[in-house]
């Protein structure tokens, strides 16, 4: 992917004007994806360093596999819950449930399954994804919270009527929550100023949220490593960690008031 510098000086320059828009309390819409956990130490799960007993996300994440196999579904997910249970919110996250508390209409969309932003504070979340914690039964349709690492039974039953559970995650070939991907547009939608962090701009349809902002007059704020297809479009692209670059931000507010 290719990488984009900035002048140090010329990105200071954006962190004080995005800290100058945020003192005006505008409507806030943030979208994170995964680089934001990454940060926390949370893997991604793709590519050689992704495999898990030789299988790709790809042929587990999805109903399909489940189906024919939910021991094995349920050993990676009960593995990956182990992984996100010994990790801990980042600056990022800690940042943005502060702001929640500061902002009046802030909203958090986050293409993230992990559950790290609820750690941190943050609770008018939107999880497109769903929640790893979460698990469904597959006879009532009834979510429940679990956070036992490891499970006790794998494949988890319904203790009230011993169906099977599945993890309440979005797999591939199904649908988002038709609820909550309304609720994200009309956020999106709504906002003066959104702030993409840490995703690729890739998956639909969460990438086609900040351009809906942009429609909708808001002034989008991305914050990558990496050049992304939202680059070009974004008010501002600025380069580096999540969470470094929203303590810039939190400091600059800070300073001026």
């Amino acid at each position: 992917m290719l990488r984009s510098a900035k002048h140090p000086k010329m990105q200071e320059k954006e962190v004080r004007e995005i800290a100058g828009l945020l003192r005006h309390k505008p409507r806030v819409a943030v979208l994170t994806g995964a680089g934001i956990s990454a940060e926390s130490g949370i893997p991604t799960f793709r590519g050689k360093n992704g495999l898990w007993k030789q299988f790709r996300a790809e042929d587990l994440a999805t109903p399909e596999a489940f189906e024919r196999d939910p021991i094995l579904v349920w050993e990676w997910y009960d593995w990956r819950r182990k992984i996100i249970a010994g990790r801990e919110p980042n600056a990022g996250h800690l940042i943005l449930a502060r702001w929640e508390e500061e902002l009046p209409g802030f909203i958090l969309i986050t293409q993230n399954i992990d559950g790290l932003h609820s750690r941190a504070g943050s609770k008018n979340i939107l999880e497109l994804h769903g929640n790893i914690w979460q698990l469904r039964c597959l006879k009532e349709a009834k979510v429940t919270e679990n956070f036992e690492s490891p499970l006790p039974h794998i494949p988890p039953r319904c203790p009230a009527c011993g169906g099977l559970l599945r993890p309440n995650v979005v797999w591939f070939g199904e649908a988002l929550p038709r609820l909550i991907l309304e609720q994200a547009q009309s956020a999106s939608t709504a906002a003066e100023l959104m702030f993409v962090i840490g995703t690729s701009a890739y998956v639909q349809p969460a990438a086609s949220l900040p351009l809906l902002a942009a429609e909708g007059g808001a002034a989008i704020v991305e914050i990558n490593p990496d050049y992304t297809p939202l680059s070009t479009y974004a008010s501002y692209s600025l380069r580096g960690k999540a969470g470094e670059i929203l303590l810039q931000i939190d400091a600059a507010i800070r300073d001026a008031s």
